[in-house]
């Protein structure tokens, strides 16, 4: 009987550590992918695009099927590599994510710069070169650019989350959180492009069928707000663009060894702000913006001039790069 007491005493005391390491594994995922906030608010504000054009009924499948090529991205192929990366060369975090906040600065920056200048190359051409007539073909070419410009998107977010589970203890949690991580990312991101996507309907539905005027005029309202609620995603995800890109530069450089870039803006952050911690944040973010902005505009004549075309002839068509 004793021999049975000590037994069930060890698969309790394994059960509380197996409970323990879930819940490192559950908060160290939900406090990394809050560092994502960027990337992830600027992905829900942008995928929306990919249904542009396509019959109503064909919307929430390609979404599922976008967001299925999500997963794929990240647990068959990213997580892998970030975590061996991990293992053999975990100094090559920082410098990947230098690279990324320099992508999201540029995205950002050429977004501003086409709200100002359009450009006609990124609105299909106007010989209508770019307009593709078979639905079918359509459809295809939207999922593709779509998960193509998610890989880009996803090896940010997942290199981004392991720098921020550096303190698990073991290469399976590190795996865990990231996957876990990864997977919650992916459903709040596309279940909120599947309910923005359909919002128009619903409301086009209950202001032709609902019964009282109240909900009616709720249904017609949402018909008429969604363009605006559209638009105020693309200007917030494309400043949280910006911002998280100069932050993630400033903060990388000063893991690498090079404090300059944030103690500048650390120290003028006080100066504008003093020690009021909202204003502080806000001073500080303001900072990150305008360096993320001038990185961006940096980037612009290389990455258009040069990267774009090489990896448009090694991968497929530059269009697709710059669909994003």
């Amino acid at each position: 009987m004793s021999g049975l007491l000590a037994l069930l005493d060890d698969v309790a005391g394994i059960a509380k550590v197996a409970a323990a390491s879930v819940d490192d594994i559950s908060t160290a995922a939900l406090k990394a992918g809050s560092k994502t906030a960027g990337v992830v608010i600027d992905d829900t504000a942008v995928t929306p695009k990919y249904v542009a054009g396509l019959k109503p009924a064909r919307e929430l499948p390609i979404i599922w099927r976008i967001a299925r090529g999500s997963v794929i991205n990240k647990l068959v192929f990213l997580l892998p590599a970030v975590l061996l990366m991990a293992a053999f060369a975990p100094w090559l975090v920082w410098p990947l994510l230098i690279l990324g906040g320099c992508y999201l600065s540029f995205e950002g920056a050429e977004k501003v710069v086409h709200a100002i200048m359009p450009h006609d190359e990124h609105t299909g051409g106007p010989d209508g070169s770019h307009d593709v007539q078979d639905p079918s073909r359509l459809e295809e070419t939207k999922v593709k650019g779509a998960i193509k410009t998610d890989f880009i998107l996803s090896a940010e977010i997942m290199v981004i989350l392991l720098s921020n589970i550096g303190h698990l203890p073991t290469f399976w949690h590190k795996a865990a959180a990231l996957a876990l991580a990864g997977i919650v990312i992916t459903a709040v991101v596309y279940g909120a492009v599947a309910i923005i996507v359909k919002m128009d309907d619903i409301g086009l539905w209950l202001s032709k069928n609902a019964n009282l005027g109240i909900t009616r005029a709720f249904g017609r309202g949402l018909v008429k707000g969604m363009p605006w609620l559209l638009w105020a995603l693309t200007v917030i995800g494309t400043a949280a663009m910006i911002w998280v890109g100069g932050a993630i530069i400033v903060h990388s450089l000063a893991e690498m060894g090079w404090h300059t870039p944030e103690h500048f803006i650390e120290h003028w952050a006080h100066v504008i702000a003093g020690e009021n911690p909202t204003l502080l944040w806000l001073a500080t973010a303001a900072m990150d913006f305008v360096l993320g902005f001038v990185v961006g505009l940096v980037l612009i004549p290389i990455a258009t001039k040069i990267i774009m075309p090489l990896w448009g002839a090694v991968f497929g068509s530059k269009d697709e790069v710059q669909a994003h």
